[in-house]
Parts: structure tokens; C-alpha cells; sequence
């Protein structure tokens, strides 16, 4: 089967196209044939090894953890999904290896739902990582509750973008950073205020309207901005996390916690159906065919941090 991936880590030139063997399943596995794969951030971070101490890998590496496709085969004990079936999955895998930039994968059942009936496969590959990321972020980790009061940095982005339609669905009050060119956007997803942090002092803005701080505050974004955000978050609020650790940040009197988003069929058949019901959504920045210098223009916009929504290859 055609494939992209690595065999050493390094920059966007050790992308490489492979021939590489359809991969045999096992009981309570799915073979998939993948109609498109998800390009996000983690792509570009396993290419140039920034999270090999954090997982077991083996090269060559597939790269991709989002897929939308069908199903080619059903293994035994499988027991929601048979051939035929239109499925899209958030393909994290004990071992890094396999992954969706690929012909076919193999995935546990359990990383896998059914996909939103209403969505292309281009559409469906764009939501697992990113809209599952927001909702254990939001719901598992911050224990959003309806009337409170989140701020979401880095908003037009991927996980940013379904972290203020999740939040605003369940009643929250959103606030959100973004650029000014993004600003419409953000608040046509449902932020109450955008604040652009380019111009304005977040802190500064958070404090005029909530003097005590917000609830909760989601970070897509890390470093000075997460450091800066301990400062906004109330006295017994939470303060959660995707880029950067914040549990050893100086405030002790509110929750800290650091999420890396776990496949969870469970939570992706809940969002398949709030993608059905019009309640949340996806946008397609852009959409590449299944070729070697698309896939390295793909990690480059990605290396950005620049793009709004998300991209994907067709396969």
C-alpha cells in the first residue's frame, strides 16, 4: 500500500513516500480503507522527535491520527462495525507506528465510531483528534458547567475552534483569543468576546469584565501564555492545558491539570451526533491530495501555528 512516513526524525524532507504491506488484523481490530487523514500538530512533532521519550516507536513510521474511511474488514470479536461501514477514528496506537497517512490502517474497535452522516470523509478525517482533545479538556478535566464563565486561547485553530462551539453548547459564557483577521470567525463559532492578542493585553481584558477571573481557562497555546493565564483563572477555577504542563505553576488555589487527548469511541459517537444535530462543526482550511510535497506544505502551514480549522489529505 501506498504511504508517507519516516525513517529517521528530522525536518519536512524526511517525508517519503513508502510501499509498505497491508497490515494483517487482529481479534477486535478493523481494517480500514482510508478515504482521508487529519494533518495536525502531533504529525510535525513526531516527524522531528519532540515526543519520542513520551511514546514506544518503530520505524518506519506512518504518520497521522486522524482517519476517515471504511471498513475493509472486521476482525473477531468485533462487534459494532462491519464491512462497508463508513467509520472516522483518532488513531493514537500504543506503539507509534502505523498511522492514517496511509492506503489502509488498523485500528481497535474502540477508536472508532460511525461518522457523521451529514459529513464528507475530508470533513469527518478533520474532527476526531482535534473535537476530542476540546471535549476531555472541557468536560473530563475542567468540569465545565452551564453559566460559567472560559476563555480559549488560540480559538481559530483546530481543538480551539471545536473547544467554543462544545463550551457555548453547554451553556458557558466564551471568551476567546485570536488574530483580528479571525475574529469574525471565532464569533460566528460562538464566542461572546474575541480578544485579539495582538493588540490587546488578554489579562487586562479578562479583568475589566471579570475582576475576581474567569472559570476555566483552555490553553492551545503554552509557554508566556499559559504563565499569564494563572493570573485570570478564580479562586477555585481551572486552569487546563494541552501544550505545556501547568501543574507546577506558582497559584495553589485552583486546579491545574495537563490533558493529552485518549481515543474514546464512547465520546466520538457523542460528537458524531452533535456534528448530525448542527451543533458543532468543522471547517476545512484547505484539502491536499495524497502527495509527498502536499503532505510537506501541509506540515509547514501546520508549523505555522497560522491556520484556521483544519487541513487533510485525500488518499
Amino acid at each position: 500500500m501506498k504511504t508517507i512516513a519516516i525513517n529517521e526524525f528530522g525536518g519536512r524532507d524526511k517525508l517519503q513516500f513508502m510501499d509498505l504491506p497491508v497490515p494483517e488484523i487482529k481479534p477486535g481490530e478493523i481494517l480500514v480503507k482510508v478515504k482521508a487523514a487529519g494533518v495536525n500538530p502531533v504529525d510535525w512533532k513526531i516527524r522531528e522527535g519532540y515526543i519520542k521519550d513520551l511514546f514506544p516507536y518503530e520505524f518506519p513510521i506512518i504518520l497521522g491520527w486522524d482517519a476517515a474511511g471504511i471498513v475493509e474488514q472486521a476482525g473477531e470479536e468485533v462487534t459494532r462495525f462491519k464491512e462497508g461501514d463508513e467509520i472516522f477514528a483518532y488513531c493514537r496506537k500504543p506503539m507509534v507506528q502505523g498511522g492514517a497517512y496511509a492506503e489502509y490502517i488498523v485500528l481497535e474497535e474502540e477508536h472508532a465510531a460511525i461518522k457523521p452522516k451529514n459529513t464528507s470523509f475530508e470533513e469527518a478525517a478533520s474532527i476526531p483528534l482535534a473535537a476530542l482533545t476540546a471535549y476531555q479538556a472541557l468536560f473530563d478535566a475542567a468540569k465545565l458547567q452551564s453559566g460559567e464563565t472560559v476563555l480559549i486561547h488560540a480559538a481559530a485553530g483546530g481543538v480551539g475552534g471545536f473547544g467554543v462551539q462544545l463550551a457555548r453548547d453547554h451553556g458557558a459564557v466564551v471568551w476567546a483569543t485570536a488574530s483580528a483577521r479571525n475574529k469574525e470567525y471565532v464569533q460566528d463559532l460562538g464566542a461572546a468576546q474575541v480578544v485579539d492578542y495582538n493588540q490587546v493585553d488578554f489579562c487586562d481584558s479578562v479583568r475589566s469584565e471579570y475582576p475576581d477571573g474567569v472559570d476555566v481557562v483552555f490553553d492551545c497555546v503554552g509557554g508566556e501564555v499559559l504563565q499569564k493565564s494563572t493570573d485570570i483563572v478564580k479562586k477555585g477555577g481551572r486552569l487546563i492545558s494541552i501544550v505545556d504542563d501547568p501543574t507546577g505553576l506558582a497559584r495553589r488555589d485552583i486546579h491545574k491539570e495537563f490533558v493529552f487527548v485518549a481515543p474514546n469511541s464512547t465520546q466520538l459517537t457523542e460528537l458524531a451526533g452533535m456534528v448530525e444535530q448542527g451543533r458543532i462543526k468543522t471547517h476545512l482550511s484547505q484539502i491536499f491530495p495524497f502527495g509527498l510535497e502536499e503532505a510537506r506544505r501541509a506540515h509547514e502551514l501546520s508549523e505555522s501555528s497560522r491556520t484556521r480549522g483544519k487541513m487533510v489529505l485525500v488518499i
